[in-house]
């Protein structure tokens, strides 16, 4: 990396944190306890171009890469995961989606929106009862003429509810069938198209995770995102991007954590000094920042294949899964650093290990990234 692109990144991540400080650290306990998610405030982010970070400047973007994705990201998840799980979704799934696979037509429509953040977006894989394996989805899409009429429910969708356009994953085709689902962009309005229930969650509380539910949606065959039965095709390549940007969440709780659980040691003082002096809290602080240094270059590693538009699948899946995994751990330790203080809410590191646990889980079990990493190794 020169100079120039050093420098430049440093401006970016200041620009980042001093949106945070100003703009979310105010209102994250508020935020949080009453579950409010702040469309107004994400789409301010827009104007500063983070909503809009990996798409060109002839649609409205800010044209960066995934180092500085990961840098924005980092930034502001050391302050809030919810407001970092909201922006990841949305410019990794939604609007990357559109950005890799859309039409000409269809870019110039939709992602001027997307990425000045006038319109937030949403992203359709998941269902009740398909996860993982996707392959069985059941909201289906059936021709009549020119328009695909969409039936079927969709869940854990980030902005499912409140997002103004969503891309959708249904299935066109045989179940268990990799082209037999197609995408389509589908805008909120569209009748048959409605919000279900929003999930009352652990963590994450500030960022909206809701059904999206079809039922006799009628959607225009320009609507579809490249052919019929691409897919999941390409949602398995938007997921490669979608689990650098978990990683880069993961990586950003566990540094608010440490750096929270550093400055506590400090401070907090016990048998006449501070506890930071003391061997067991210093080596616990030491492993801590260890595995965030691991977790770090594996992000950006995964960062630098992507953005020479190289393969990335494994290394996507071990940065999403070592991230996820040690964010936990460093959460639960700067908990425990904290002593009974950690527990209570007055104290930021309660949130970062409620907010840490879905990192393991979203766009991906870590028995999933396991189940990917094998896969690629063992061919």
């Amino acid at each position: 990396m020169t100079i120039d692109k050093i420098d430049n990144l440093a401006l970016i991540e200041q620009s980042a944190k001093d949106f945070t400080e100003a703009n979310i650290r105010p209102y994250v306990m508020e935020w949080d306890e009453s579950q409010h998610v702040p469309m107004d405030m994400l789409q301010q982010m827009g104007e500063y171009g983070f909503m809009g970070i990996l798409v060109p400047e002839a649609y409205g973007g800010a044209a960066l890469g995934y180092q500085e994705y990961i840098s924005i990201l980092c930034e502001i998840g050391k302050v809030c995961g919810s407001i970092c799980l909201s922006v990841a979704a949305h410019n990794s799934l939604c609007t990357n989606h559109i950005l890799s696979f859309g039409n000409e037509e269809q870019k110039q429509k939709y992602l001027p929106k997307l990425a000045t953040g006038e319109w937030i977006g949403a992203w359709g894989l998941t269902e009740p009862n398909t996860g993982s394996d996707a392959g069985r989805m059941k909201c289906v899409a059936t021709q009549d003429g020119d328009y695909w009429v969409l039936n079927g429910t969709k869940n854990f969708i980030t902005h499912g509810k409140s997002g103004h356009v969503a891309v959708v994953i249904a299935r066109t085709g045989e179940p268990l069938d990799s082209h037999g689902m197609s995408a389509f962009v589908v805008e909120r309005g569209t009748p048959g198209f409605s919000g279900g229930k929003k999930e009352n969650k652990l963590g994450m509380r500030a960022s909206e995770t809701a059904e999206m539910i079809f039922d006799n949606c009628r959607i225009h065959k320009s609507q579809m995102l490249g052919e019929v039965g691409d897919g999941f095709i390409q949602s398995l390549k938007v997921l490669d991007g979608g689990r650098i940007s978990i990683a880069a969440v993961s990586l950003a709780i566990a540094k608010g954590a440490y750096e929270a659980a550093v400055k506590y040691a400090q401070e907090r003082e016990q048998f006449g000094k501070p506890i930071a002096s003391f061997q067991a809290i210093s080596f616990k602080l030491a492993d801590m920042a260890t595995k965030i240094e691991a977790a770090e270059l594996l992000t950006r590693q995964a960062g630098v294949l992507k953005d020479k538009g190289q393969k990335c699948t494994k290394e996507s899946a071990m940065a999403k899964y070592y991230a996820s995994e040690i964010a936990c751990e460093v959460a639960n330790d700067a908990v425990q650093i904290f002593g009974g203080y950690g527990y209570i809410k007055d104290f930021p590191v309660e949130k970062f290990y409620r907010d840490a646990k879905l990192c393991t889980i979203g766009e991906g079990t870590s028995e999933i990234q396991k189940v990917v990493i094998a896969r690629d190794i063992l061919r």
